[in-house]
């Protein structure tokens, strides 16, 4: 059995490849693999997994926390913004940058300091050659986005117990409407707890340095796309299947119960915790239609 499922993942990604062998050249590959191999080169392995994983974090976390903070400055976005009635001050905002300094350099940065530790452990290649292709890549990425969103529901559901929220998750909950820059706004210990499912993606599916870049800059473009406090029209993430996005995750914010999946709503779904989310969208919804017919 195990034999035939190997030849059966065997052939399909045998097929994948012929198609793609008839597919136009990236004209991007050959200057991305200029700057690999530069890098490789000028840096030692320990370099590129602790100070690159570093940079690819911070650049990537501030870079897609930049849209939502100018959109605060643009009256014509505010009409997209979920809750309209609370806007970001620059007290909370200077409240969350600090936390997040001390979490990124005093609780995160450590565990990045493990990344070479881990790679060499596993012998996780660095090289051009071995590295995946971006079909391969993304199929990997997913796979670590539905492994950390069974994570974060579960352990998610968890700190929000009457007996642990006040300890530690409470501190998330700080901002009622959220805004991108305080995804990662945390007591360290939630840091820790819920940033594990984080890694499990990374031990079950890495075979490439660049997974873990990959893979970071595709959850923080989730994280701070669910936190945005913005419903954007012709957002690409809705493409993906049972994508919760920011009203979902807004929701959890607004009323502290229900909705605890990161990034999928179906395990709120079948457990039922999307319920209050249900009933507060159709009641909007007749709101909006009874608003309609006395302006017609």
């Amino acid at each position: 059995m195990a034999t035939n499922s190997s030849g059966i993942l065997n052939s399909a990604y045998l097929a994948v490849e012929y198609v793609d062998s008839f597919l136009p050249e990236n004209p991007l590959q050959q200057p991305f693999k200029n700057v690999w191999e530069y890098m490789l080169n000028s840096y030692t392995k320990f370099q590129i997994a602790t100070w690159g994983s570093l940079l690819i974090h911070e650049l990537s976390y501030f870079l897609l926390c930049l849209p939502g903070f100018v959109f605060q400055f643009i009256p014509y976005m505010q009409k997209y913004k979920i809750q309209q009635d609370k806007p970001e001050t620059w007290e909370k905002q200077w409240k969350c940058f600090k936390t997040l300094m001390f979490n990124h350099f005093f609780i995160q940065l450590p565990l990045i300091c493990g990344t070479y530790y881990f790679t060499e452990y596993f012998n996780i290649p660095y090289d051009w050659e071995s590295m995946p292709r971006w079909y391969v890549l993304l199929a990997q990425c997913l796979g670590c986005a539905v492994i950390e969103d069974t994570w974060h529901y579960f352990l998610h559901r968890l700190l929000h117990h009457k007996r642990i929220y006040k300890y530690i998750h409470k501190v998330h909950h700080e901002f009622v409407a959220p805004f991108g820059m305080q995804a990662e706004y945390a007591h360290p210990l939630e840091t820790l707890i819920l940033g594990a499912g984080f890694f499990i993606g990374i031990m079950v599916f890495c075979n490439h340095m660049i997974l873990l870049w990959a893979w970071v800059i595709c959850r923080l473009m989730e994280t701070v796309d669910v936190h945005s406090g913005y419903d954007i029209p012709l957002n690409p993430l809705h493409l993906l299947p049972f994508y919760a996005g920011a009203r979902f995750h807004d929701f959890h914010h607004m009323n502290f119960i229900g909705n605890y999946a990161s990034t999928f709503t179906w395990w709120d779904k079948l457990f039922g915790t999307d319920s209050q989310y249900n009933s507060y969208t159709e009641k909007v919804k007749k709101q909006e239609y009874m608003e309609d017919k006395k302006t017609k």
